[in-house]
This record gives C-alpha cells, structure tokens and sequence, in this order.
C-alpha cells in the first residue's frame, strides 16, 4: 500500500526552533526511517498516525488523503487505521495483558477480560502470550511488553503499522531475534510498516525502503 508524505511544521520549544521538512513516497512493505536521535523521525510518525498536525502538506495512504493542508483534509486518528506500537511500548499499566490487547477492540472489554474476543486470545496464542494474559505489565520482561505491544496493535486490525524504536531497550542477542520475529509478523499479518531506526544494523536485517532523515529533513 503506498504511502505518501510531503509535510512541513515548525517545532519550539525553550526558545528553540526545530523545521520539520520531510518528503518521501514508498509502496515497499517495510519503510525504514533512517536516521540519528533527534533528526525528526518520531516527529514523521506522529504526523502520519494523526497524532500531531502538520502546518503544511499533504499525506496519502493507498490513495486516501489522511492529510492536505490545503483541501482543509485531517482525519482524526481513529479514523486513519493506523496501528502505533511507541518506544516504550505505552501499555497501561493498570490493565493485564489480555485487557491491553483487548482494549484495540472493544472498550467493553478493558475491565472484564472474559468479555475479550476469540480473535484476542489467538493473538495473545500468536504471540506466545497465553499463559501471561491475567499479567500485568510491570511483571514481563522487555521482550514480552514489545509483544504485547504488537499484539495491542494489530488487533485493530490496521492498514499501517509505526513502530518507533521497537529494538532500542532490548540487548543485542534479544534485537537479533525481534527483528526476525517482526519480518515474520509482517508477513503472516500482511501489514506494511514504517521502522524508526538509528541502528545500520536493524537497517541491514529489515531491508525495504531506506528513508533517511537529518536535522528534519529526508536527504539523498
């Protein structure tokens, strides 16, 4: 599904000033955000989840205009379909596991897991999660909130997934085997993703379509 982006904005904060000027097209299945801490990546997946606004530009999913500044186009976030797994996976940590995942669904099912879906507990199965449903987040280890996480996340069943940093709290042997995991998940889901990355090495194992962005700007 291709993905168009071409949006401006302009960041302040403590007296500073941060442009934002970010361009690139891509139909691959896995785009890779490609660049140092602070170059403007999160700031790009913010844009095209919904999450932040653009001053200016245009961002198109398969055709879909998700924003155009000048056609007055800004789909609220729940109506992009659009599947965000953040940095530091975001889960909520009053609610177990299957209640997290459960809550992409159907609000009806955050405080009552027995009202979960069929579909949830084959994802929590998918994702070796079974015996962790009743678990809370504070009680898994790094590996297991990023799947939780993912799992959360594709419940919705979305037309996009953003994962920003999915390797960066995870040691070395640990990222290896996440990001073999994920190019199966992407796969068996049949879900493109954008990757945020900083790490050639994750660049290298991902493959895909290269966007690299510096100083908020994508260069050649």
């Amino acid at each position: 599904m291709a993905l168009e982006v071409d949006v401006g904005k302009t960041l302040r904060a403590r007296g500073r000033e941060f442009h934002l000027e970010v361009k690139f097209a891509s139909d691959a299945a896995v785009t890779v955000l490609f660049g140092p801490s602070g170059a403007g990546k999160t700031q790009t997946l913010y844009a095209i989840a919904g999450l932040a606004r653009p001053e200016r530009g245009v961002i198109r999913l398969g055709g879909d205009a998700l924003f155009d500044s000048q056609r007055k186009i800004d789909l609220p976030t729940h109506r992009r379909r659009i599947g965000y797994v953040f940095q530091d996976y975001a889960l909520f940590p009053h609610l177990s596991v299957v209640q997290n995942v459960a809550f992409a669904t159907s609000r009806s099912a955050v405080f009552n897991p027995r009202t979960a879906t069929g579909e949830v507990y084959e994802l929590l199965a998918r994702f070796a999660l079974g015996k962790l449903a009743s678990s809370y987040p504070h009680q898994l280890s790094g590996g297991q909130r990023q799947r939780v996480a993912l799992a959360r996340a594709l419940a919705a069943k979305p037309r996009l997934l953003l994962l920003d940093e999915p390797f960066a709290a995870l040691d070395a042997p640990l990222r290896a085997r996440l990001r073999e995991e994920l190019i199966k998940i992407r796969k068996e889901f049949d879900v493109p993703m954008v990757v945020i990355t900083h790490d050639p090495d994750d660049v290298a194992a991902l493959g895909g379509r290269v966007v690299s962005i510096a100083d908020g700007r994508t260069v050649a």
